[in-house]
């Protein structure tokens, strides 16, 4: 039971900083990503505040064997770069910069009730459902 309850405090942290930074807001998040107009540099101190505190933690977190809670600490491994991270990178930058939302923005901004969210959240989660289907269209079977 801590386990979830430390999840669901660490996920209300979350979109709390999310909408007090501004994150939450398309117009913000397009005037950030308008590097060649009217930019909004404001969003840049919120990412390098967000990294920082990342890498710390991570580092933190990488000398454990288990975290504060008990459980298992799993980070995630490095991987190479390849075609299915670079196509999913511009599949993103290309909808945050249409819509200016993110997954995690757009999960606080709909629970918020906005309704330009649920535009983007249906989108998000139609998007989601594609790529599965895909992924098991071309999945290879499994040698045994």
């Amino acid at each position: 039971m801590l386990p979830l309850l430390a999840s669901l405090f660490a996920g209300l942290v979350f979109g709390l900083g999310l909408l007090l930074s501004g994150m939450t807001n398309p117009a913000k998040v397009i005037g950030f990503l308008d590097v060649a107009g009217a930019w909004d540099p404001s969003l840049a101190f919120v990412m390098l505040g967000a990294i920082a505190v990342t890498y710390f933690a991570f580092r933190f977190a990488g000398t454990r064997g288990k975290s504060l809670l008990g459980l298992p600490v799993v980070l995630p491994g490095r991987h190479l770069i390849d075609a299915r991270l670079l196509l999913g990178s511009i599949a993103f930058g290309i909808g945050w910069g249409l819509a200016g939302y993110c997954p995690g923005p757009a999960i606080v901004s709909l629970g918020a009730g906005y309704k330009e969210a649920i535009v983007f959240f249906a989108a998000m989660v139609a998007g989601m459902a594609v790529y599965e289907l895909i992924q098991r269209i071309f999945a290879k079977p499994d040698a045994g």
